[in-house]
């Protein structure tokens, strides 16, 4: 198959940044109870790991073609190997931060190659958004590990168990370092500007287009949503439903399960159905769980929960929620993307990076906030704002690209 390294190493590269990047609402949890932080300092956590993404994505999006996609990727590989040992020797609110902060530089680096490449090695809309779908499940998969991963190694009775984790997070990208660093990049070739001051007005040139501010304010919107459930579920499962540690972790893993479940269906679903329906009764039935269903998971009475068996039905009815809405960042930015030339398709990535950062920054910063002042049996019902923009801004951008104003 033309180009399988690569596809490879693009999953891989993927599918360990995912553990790393989603395992910050397991940190938030460990911070609150072994670094003595409250809700809203521990959801500092995801500003640390965002903003990051956003500021080097920013500098190097536009001119990463002439830096080499190979050497980026392998760059942020090498750096999150180190910072996971660190955090190890660490084991503080700062080794976190320090970890976090890490992750987000590379991960910049990892989404950027990943998405232009994707552009590369696919040929037609209909493969790039099935590979684009695709890799995004992996990277699900990968988060839907995390929350059996990290109670693997934790122990109730020793409260720095969990920390052997980062051992084998290290050789994890280790291992994804060396496959990448054995694979030929020879026949990958990619366009950028004249120079850096072209490769920013590139970018600025972009931003100008209304479809581009519909689109960023879209992922902005989802984004806010997806990472202020996933970063605090595991808190939401242990001060709301009373739950064991471990097991409100490894019950967070259902909504990365069913995100993972949605975008490898919406690859399929796609090729015959028009993207436009498929989101808006994606974001309808998302806003109906919150509204129908979030209401009995609060008000149920959990008591003597030792297994996942344990848990009534209702109380995993919420996490489906994942079902819904993991269609919905793939093919916004497959649809994009997959219009635009190639040689703007890394400028246009830096955006979607930004952006994505932002509003992860922003929706776990607005949930710690809720979590504390509103209570978490509230907090969650604040993301029927966001889901009913994000419903319009589907039908804006479907109006846009209907005129062809790429």
């Amino acid at each position: 198959m033309k180009n399988l390294g690569i596809k490879i190493a693009l999953y891989l590269n993927y599918f360990v940044f995912a553990i790393l990047l989603n395992s910050v609402g397991i940190v938030i949890l460990k911070s609150q109870k072994n670094y003595g932080v409250d809700e809203v300092q521990a959801s500092i956590l995801e500003a640390f790991k965002d903003m990051p993404i956003a500021i080097v994505s920013f500098f190097i999006a536009s001119f990463l073609p002439r830096i080499g996609y190979k050497k980026a990727m392998l760059t942020g590989l090498a750096l999150v190997t180190l910072a996971c040992i660190a955090m190890y020797f660490g084991n503080s609110f700062d080794s976190a931060k320090l970890l976090f902060a890490t992750v987000g530089v590379s991960f910049a680096l990892i989404k950027v190659s990943v998405y232009s490449l994707i552009g590369t090695v696919t040929e037609s809309q209909k493969e790039h958004n099935a590979l684009m779908s695709s890799i995004e499940g992996v990277f699900m998969i990968g988060i839907a590990l995390a929350y059996f991963l990290f109670p693997a190694f934790n122990e109730e009775s020793n409260p720095d168990s969990w920390l052997n984790v980062y051992w084998f997070l290290a050789g994890l990208s280790l291992l994804s370092f060396l496959f990448l660093f054995f694979t030929k990049f020879e026949e990958i070739t990619a366009t950028a500007g004249a120079n850096f001051k072209d490769d920013f007005l590139q970018m600025f040139k972009l931003i100008a287009k209304m479809l581009t501010v519909v689109f960023v304010i879209s992922v902005f919107l989802f984004v806010m949503i997806e990472q202020g459930i996933l970063s605090w579920l595991p808190t939401f499962n242990t001060k709301v439903l009373h739950l064991p540690e471990n097991i409100s972790i490894m019950m967070a893993s259902i909504l990365a399960i069913s995100l993972a479940v949605g975008r490898l269906v919406a690859g399929i679903i796609t090729k015959k159905v028009n993207w436009i329906w498929v989101l808006s009764v994606c974001v309808i039935s998302a806003m109906g769980i919150v509204y129908f269903v979030l209401p009995n998971v609060v008000g149920l009475e959990v008591k003597n929960i030792n297994s996942l068996s344990d848990i009534p039905l209702i109380g995993f009815a919420f996490p489906l929620i994942g079902l819904f809405i993991a269609p919905i960042y793939p093919l916004l930015n497959s649809i994009v993307l997959s219009s635009l030339p190639k040689n703007l398709q890394s400028s246009m990535t830096g955006l979607i990076v930004i952006f994505s950062a932002l509003g992860g920054t922003l929706g776990s910063r607005i949930t710690g906030w809720l979590f504390k002042n509103e209570g978490p049996e509230k907090a969650f019902y604040f993301t029927l704002i966001p889901m009913v923009l994000l419903l319009i801004s589907f039908f804006i951008l479907k109006k846009i690209t209907a005129k062809n104003e790429i």
